[in-house]
């Protein structure tokens, strides 16, 4: 991956591709990864382009992205000197078309996270605050360190979680988000783990290759089946109910016939691995 606004050192990110594994890592430890207008602009537009690569041959696709953090603090939400700006201006007659723009960039941020394509994993390491707390839940997979924290702190502020709080209610449920977003208590990584904002706790140290390893696990999978699966799943969850015989039915007899299907099936026979599984430098 080559892109320029990707590798920005001044957008305060990075991209790394690892054969079929792209890491995303925030790269601004020195204001604890906070987020302001130009990294989330950065981010999406990251993101969106990690979205289309559809039409590239499939080796060089990405099958996994692995959202990590640089320093002590995965990130602190966003940053408060960006929104001290932003709530100046009261008497401003463009404040608000200011202020509801962006919003909208982190809004489509979140979208562009929670819809990507393929399998997303998020590495949390100390504090994941407000919006941080978004993104970690926009992602299919989370691991955190045991010292790990969180918070809905917005309205401590005198400010509402509601541009992330779809996903974040999606994660917890809405009786626990009403007591978090409500007190702004933080909570430690083992009740992140009960209110299912969190799979899976890890040692500080280990963070990172348990994180890996994980990511490395999916790449096994069949990308246009993991796919599908987000897609099925997007669906269920926004029309719950009995009615879904008709999509889960045509959705597993179109799966089923296509080549990576066939592919599979046929490798699970043969015993070896299927054609579009990834081989990294270190397999024999």
């Amino acid at each position: 991956m080559s892109d320029p606004l990707c590798n920005d050192p001044l957008a305060h990110f990075r991209l790394e591709r690892h054969g079929p594994l792209i890491e995303l890592v925030l790269a601004r430890p020195a204001r604890h990864n906070a987020l302001d207008a130009d990294l989330m602009q950065g981010l999406l537009d990251c993101l969106d382009d990690l979205a289309h690569c559809h039409g590239q041959p499939l080796a060089e696709r990405p099958h996994v992205l692995l959202l990590r953090a640089e320093g002590p603090h995965f990130c602190a939400g966003a940053d408060l000197n960006w929104m001290r700006k932003m709530a100046q201006g009261e008497f401003d007659p463009s404040s608000f078309d200011k202020n509801r723009e962006d919003a909208r960039v982190l809004s489509h941020l979140m979208q562009a996270l929670d819809t990507l394509p393929f399998p997303t994993v998020a590495l949390v390491q100390g504090a994941a605050y407000g919006g941080a707390l978004g993104l970690v839940c926009a992602c299919d997979i989370v691991l955190a360190s045991d010292d790990a924290r969180f918070c809905l702190s917005e309205v401590s502020l005198g400010l509402v979680p509601a541009v992330i709080s779809p996903y974040v209610v999606r994660a917890m449920g809405t009786r626990q988000a009403r007591r978090y977003m409500l007190s702004a208590e933080p909570f430690d990584a083992i009740t992140a783990c009960r209110l299912n904002v969190v799979h899976r706790l890890c040692h500080p140290d280990q963070l990172l290759s348990e994180g890996r390893a994980m990511a490395l696990r999916l790449c096994q999978n069949g990308p246009e089946a993991m796919k599908e699966t987000k897609r099925l799943l997007a669906a269920i969850e926004a029309h719950p109910g009995p009615q879904h015989e008709e999509r889960t039915v045509e959705t597993i007899a179109r799966v089923r016939v296509g080549l990576e299907a066939q592919e599979g099936i046929q490798a699970f026979f043969d015993k070896r691995p299927p054609s579009w599984r990834p081989r990294f430098k270190d397999e024999t």
